[in-house]
């Protein structure tokens, strides 16, 4: 069965399928923050998503991560290492591209698994 969260006329921001919870491209909704609080509020919607999934990011398979400036990795990283389960850390990507909206510095995916 498949299941699909917040749907919007283009996308859903989440589909379990399979038994795995595919999320989409989660930016922040205040863009005028500084970079830590953009990772923050993008972190807090995947929680959220994993959430509504039954799922938590102890559960995360996958996490890809989209800079608007690779100089701000360890920027990013300072909340983001804090944020993850350190026993359980999913794989990872992280690359610099240009973003939606040049204020939008942080963009993440995610995969996880419903247990």
């Amino acid at each position: 069965m498949t299941k699909h969260f917040d749907v919007g006329s283009r996308m859903s921001q989440a589909v379990v399928h399979g038994g795995f919870i595919h999320i989409a491209g989660q930016v922040p909704d205040d863009r005028t923050t500084s970079l830590e609080d953009q990772t923050r509020q993008v972190l807090a919607k995947i929680d959220a998503l994993l959430a509504q999934a039954g799922s938590n990011k102890s559960q995360l398979v996958s996490v890809n991560i989209f800079l608007a400036a690779i100089s701000d990795f360890d920027r990013m990283n300072s909340v983001y290492d804090k944020w993850i389960d350190p026993s359980r850390p999913p794989a990872r990507a992280c690359v610099e591209g240009r973003l939606a909206d040049p204020n939008i510095r942080v963009e993440m995916t995610a995969v996880g698994y419903i247990a």
